[in-house]
C-alpha cells in the first residue's frame, strides 16, 4: 500500500479525519464519545515528561486513525492527562468541515491540471482498478491533485481494514478533554496543515501517487506492525519502519511534515516552559522518533525529555 502516505497519516492529524473518499469527503465524522480507551498490553505506548520549577509537561505520541479495539491506555497515561491543566494537539480545529471544504477547494483540486495529465495510461489504468473497489472510478479523482489521491486511496483502504478515525488517539483525547472541561490547543491549524501537504512539488506528488499504485495489493500487514510497535512503546522500530524510510524515500515529504513542524513545535513547547502548570501534549508518533524528532531539537536547546518507565 501507499508506503509514504502512510507515513504521512501518522504525521498529519487532518488527513487521518477529513479525507476518506470522493463520496465522503466532506461528510461529518461522528463525534467521538467518552468510553474507556482498552488498556494497552505490556508497557503500552511511550510517554515522555520535560520538567522546570514549575512547569510539567507530558509527550505521548499518537496514531491518527485505529482499530476500536486496539489498546493503548495505561495508569501512567490516564494520570498524566488527568492531572494536565490542558491538553495540546497537531489542530484542534480538525472537525470544522466548511472550513474543509474551502481547503479541499483551494489546495486539493486543479481542473486546469487533471490528474490525467500527469499520470501515464498505465498509472490511470491502475487508479481506476483501485477506484471500481470504493465505488467509483478514475474521473472522479481526475480534477484532484496528486497528493490528496493518495492520501484518500490509503485511507479508504485502511478504514476497509478497520482502522477508524474515531477511534484514533485525537479523537479520543478531545472527547475526554471536553468532557472533563480542559482546554484544548492545537500547535498548528487545519489550514497550516493543509497547506504544509499540498506545498509538495508537483514532480513530488507524482512520485507518491505512482509509487502507492504500485503497492495497491499489498497486504495491510506494515500498518499493523506499526501500530503494534507504537502500542508496545518500541520507538526503535518506528524510527527505523517509518522515520528512517520516509526519509530517504521521500525526503520533500520529510522536511516538510517532520522537520519544519518539530522545529515549529519545539519552539512553542519551550514557551510553555516558561509558564508554569502542567500540559499533555499528544502529537503523531513519528515526530517523537529519530534525530530530529522533538526530543532531540529540545535537547539541542538545552531541554531534557526524559522518557518514563513503564
Amino acid at each position: 500500500m501507499f508506503k509514504t502516505a502512510r507515513r504521512l497519516l501518522v504525521s498529519a492529524a487532518a488527513v487521518g479525519t477529513l479525507f476518506l473518499a470522493p463520496s465522503v469527503a466532506f461528510a461529518e465524522q461522528a463525534p467521538a464519545t467518552v468510553s474507556a480507551i482498552p488498556q494497552a498490553q505490556g508497557q503500552g505506548p511511550a510517554m515522555w515528561v520535560i520538567r522546570d520549577e514549575d512547569s510539567t509537561l507530558y509527550l505521548l505520541g499518537s496514531f491518527h486513525l485505529l482499530r476500536p479495539s486496539t489498546g493503548w491506555s495505561t495508569p501512567q497515561m490516564e494520570q498524566a492527562f488527568a492531572s494536565a491543566d490542558e491538553i495540546w494537539l497537531e489542530l484542534t480545529d480538525a472537525d470544522d468541515v466548511a472550513q474543509a471544504q474551502q481547503l479541499m477547494v483551494q489546495h486539493g483540486l486543479s481542473p486546469d491540471r487533471p490528474l490525467s495529465s500527469l499520470l501515464s495510461a498505465e498509472d490511470m489504468a491502475m487508479l481506476d482498478a483501485a477506484a471500481v473497489k470504493m465505488g467509483a472510478n478514475a474521473a472522479a479523482f481526475d480534477p484532484m491533485r496528486p497528493w490528496l489521491v493518495s492520501m484518500q486511496l490509503v485511507l479508504v483502504q485502511m478504514v476497509a481494514n478497520g482502522y477508524d478515525p474515531n477511534a484514533g488517539v485525537e479523537k479520543v483525547l478531545t472527547a475526554r478533554a471536553a468532557a472533563l472541561g480542559k482546554p484544548l490547543k492545537g500547535f498548528e491549524s487545519l489550514k497550516e496543515q493543509i497547506e504544509l501537504m499540498a506545498g509538495m512539488s508537483e514532480e513530488g506528488q507524482v512520485e507518491m501517487l505512482r509509487a502507492g499504485l504500485k503497492d495497491l495489493n499489498e497486504t495491510p500487514e506494515e500498518i499493523d506492525k506499526l501500530v503494534q510497535a507504537w502500542s508496545t512503546g518500541n520507538i526503535d522500530y518506528i524510527d527505523q519502519d517509518m522515520v528512517q524510510k520516509m526519509k530517504v524515500q521521500s525526503p520533500e515529504a520529510y522536511d516538510i511534515m517532520l522537520t519544519r513542524r518539530n522545529a515549529n513545535w519545539t519552539r512553542q513547547i519551550k514557551t510553555l516552559l516558561e509558564g508554569s502548570g502542567t500540559a499533555f501534549i499528544a502529537v503523531g508518533a513519528a515526530h517523537l522518533a529519530g534525530p530530529d524528532s522533538v526530543q532531540a531539537m529540545l535537547a539541542a536547546e538545552g531541554i531534557q525529555a526524559e522518557r518514563l518507565p513503564n
